[in-house]
């Protein structure tokens, strides 16, 4: 059997292997070589380049691949170099994993969802939202839709239970709102969406969720629990978020279209406090330090990451 894919890369002068009916290595005649053969100078035509031209969706390991379809710029420098095609993907699930809320989440996507002139739709935030805070950073909520679960038996008690360790969302997933997040993916009126998935989430409900955002035009943010980041997800970009100070916030790249990221980024994030707010946090984050190096001297322990009231842009902790 002729295979005519090239699967391995040759060298450029590797002769090319005998063709049937032929007289050995002979090379077949120019015009019916295809644009990757290797049979071509390596200067002609950008390796690269024929990946992309067999399908859009390959890249080499080693390099940053490209976005499927459009993008919306996050606002970062460093952070739309470090995304495949520049920015936030549309088209597919962006899950970003989180401590617990409030470390800064809004104030990152602020600067995408400030140029977003069609609806943007929340799905089950845990908090009340701050108009004000919003408006500091620029976004107006007015073409905001938030769209609450309905209180079942298995919720309410999940409230009233601790959740220490899962402070994102209630432990039972509600299907009201799986089911209206996957129609707003579907229906094509909507701009950007963002959705707080609970931690007990099936792969095969994140599968169909993914597949109904491949006819969304713009992009999806899901909000999960850090405690899921070794689990497998369908979606093609994962980023863990850890606070990093008042107005910080440090991103790292579980999963792209490229090469893993050797290091976490480091966001200023834009501030959205009063003055007396900026005190009282610097004072907060002061103690934390403060905490933290003595919990380090008197051995390993666990302990909270942030303030779940930090991120301004809630107006009360969940």
């Amino acid at each position: 059997m002729n295979l005519s894919l090239p699967f391995f890369d040759l060298p450029d002068d590797a002769p090319l292997p005998p063709q049937p009916g032929g007289g050995g290595a002979q090379a077949a005649p120019a015009s019916v070589l295809p644009p990757w053969s290797p049979a071509q100078p390596a200067d002609a035509v950008n390796r690269a380049t024929r990946l992309s031209q067999l399908h859009p969706g390959l890249w080499r390991a080693s390099q940053i691949g490209a976005a499927p379809g459009r993008v919306t710029a996050s606002g970062f420098a460093a952070l739309d170099t470090e995304l495949p095609g520049g920015g936030w993907p549309h088209g597919v699930l962006t899950e970003l994993l989180l401590p617990q809320p409030g470390v800064g989440e809004l104030r990152l996507l602020a600067p995408a969802l400030a140029g977003e002139g069609r609806c943007v739709m929340l799905f089950d935030p845990p908090a009340a939202l701050s108009a004000w805070a919003l408006l500091q950073c620029g976004i107006n909520s007015r073409h905001w839709l938030v769209v609450q679960a309905r209180p079942s038996p298995g919720r309410v008690a999940a409230a009233g239970a601790p959740r220490s360790a899962n402070r994102l969302a209630p432990l039972l997933p509600n299907a009201d709102v799986l089911w209206a997040l996957e129609q707003a993916l579907k229906s094509g009126h909507v701009g950007a969406i963002l959705a707080w998935l609970p931690t007990h989430l099936g792969t095969d409900t994140l599968r169909r969720l993914q597949i109904a955002a491949q006819a969304h035009d713009g992009p999806v943010f899901v909000f999960r629990d850090a405690l899921v980041r070794s689990k497998p997800s369908p979606a093609p970009l994962r980023l863990l978020l850890q606070p990093a100070g008042v107005d910080g916030l440090s991103l790292r790249l579980l999963k792209r279209r490229g090469p893993p990221l050797a290091r976490p980024l480091r966001l200023a994030l834009p501030s959205a406090l009063t003055p007396r707010q900026q005190a009282r946090a610097q004072a907060h984050e002061l103690t934390r330090q403060a905490a933290s190096t003595a919990r380090q001297s008197a051995g390993p322990s666990a302990g909270p990451s942030a303030d779940p009231s930090a991120d301004p842009s809630f107006a009360r902790p969940c």
